[in-house]
This record gives structure tokens, C-alpha cells and sequence, in this order.
């Protein structure tokens, strides 16, 4: 089975997928579509995981260029009363994307350890498996 780290078990995919299920065209398998196991993969997982990452790393400098654009904005609005308002409409925009930030870094977290969980439960599968004898009574398959 594939690990996180992307190293593959002897017998398992070499893809980075997870096989699991009877081999394609046993008895077993007749029922999944077009008679193929089931595949799963930590890729997908690990790759909306960077995304978020990413959003983290985007939305960084954002509170900065905001405080830099509403310093010209407070200059040249003089004696209106703009500048309070745009202060708290700023302080508000600086709370969402400190949230968004937060929001993201947590779900880059949980996606990672979806896989790890992932790989948990199919080691604990192949482990029940491995001694359960077969019908011609040669040991483990």
C-alpha cells in the first residue's frame, strides 16, 4: 500500500493508489463497475491540501497592502468623515481575512490527515487479511 511519502508496498500499485477488492475478473469483483478494484489515492488529498497551503501564503501580504491603500485614502479625504468609516470597514476586511487564513492552514491539516488515516485503516485491513487461510489450505494469501 502507499504511504504519505509516496513508497509503495511489495504487491500494491505502483500508481500511488490504494487497491482495494478482489483482482479484476474473480467472483469477487463482478459486482464493481467494469469489474475493476476500487482505487483510491492520497494524491487528490495532498494536492487540495498544498491549495490551501497556498491560500495561507496568498492571503499573507493582503492585510498589509489594505493598511498601505487606506493610508492614501485617510491623506487625501480631509475633513470628511470617510476616513472612520473606511477604518472600520478595514478593521473588518483585516478580522475576514485573518479567519480565511486560519480556515485554510486548519483544512490543509485535516486533508493531510485524512491520508494518514487513509493509510491507518488500510494496514489494518491487509493485516486482518494476511491469516485468513485459502480454500486449498496453503497458508496465507
Amino acid at each position: 500500500m502507499s504511504g504519505v511519502g509516496g513508497a509503495t508496498v511489495v504487491g500494491q500499485p505502483s500508481d500511488g493508489s490504494e487497491r482495494l477488492g478482489a483482482p479484476a475478473g474473480s467472483a469477487g469483483a463482478a459486482g464493481a463497475a467494469g469489474g475493476e478494484d476500487l482505487r483510491h489515492s492520497g494524491g487528490p488529498w495532498l494536492r487540495a491540501a498544498g491549495g490551501a497551503d497556498q491560500l495561507v501564503t496568498h492571503l499573507g501580504p493582503v492585510k498589509g497592502e489594505l493598511e498601505r491603500a487606506h493610508q492614501g485614502l485617510t491623506a487625501g479625504a480631509g475633513a470628511l468623515s470617510a476616513p472612520a468609516e473606511l477604518s472600520a470597514v478595514r478593521v473588518s476586511w483585516e478580522r475576514r481575512i485573518e479567519q480565511a487564513r486560519g480556515e485554510c492552514g486548519s483544512l490543509a491539516g485535516k486533508l493531510r490527515a485524512v491520508v494518514q488515516s487513509q493509510v491507518q485503516v488500510n494496514e489494518a485491513v491487509k493485516s486482518g487479511f494476511d491469516g485468513v487461510k485459502t480454500s486449498s489450505g496453503g497458508g496465507a494469501r
